[in-house]
């Protein structure tokens, strides 16, 4: 799949339509679509990320939330697949610049609204961070 120019996007996103369609889609979307969400969310949110990044993360919020996607989120199963890889394509790119603190943040909102079996999609992802963080530490 071919991602989309998703900096097109960066004008569609506000913190109020975030906020509205992560709460409108999170049983729908699935933990794992969420965490990264929220991650890149609360990202923004710093101010140890640079413009550069944040603009990235601008336009990829900014897809999540516009109506107007490669793939309609109203088609079951794969309507929310270019969403999470353009999320995740972003994530990836800004990764070792997102804080603990986010990360924990992010996790702390998905145990608010997800259960213990839900929140099993995204445990690898946490145990593969834990362990980064870790490493990079020694």
């Amino acid at each position: 799949m071919e991602l989309p120019d998703f900096m097109s996007y960066s004008n569609k996103f506000t913190n109020s339509d975030f906020v509205e369609k992560i709460s409108r889609i999170a049983k729908r979307a699935g933990s794992k679509l969420v965490y990264t969400a929220l991650v890149l969310y609360y990202t923004l949110q710093s101010d140890k990320i640079s413009v550069k990044d944040k603009a990235i993360i601008v336009g990829a919020l900014g897809y999540l939330i516009s109506p107007l996607d490669v793939v309609p989120d109203a088609i079951p199963i794969v309507g929310l697949g270019d969403d999470l890889a353009v999320l995740a394509y972003v994530l990836n790119k800004v990764w070792g610049k997102v804080s603990d603190d986010v990360k924990e943040k992010a996790q702390q909102k998905l145990n608010k609204w997800f259960d213990e079996d839900e929140l099993e999609d995204i445990s690898d992802l946490i145990k593969d961070e834990k362990n980064s963080t870790e490493e990079a530490k020694k």
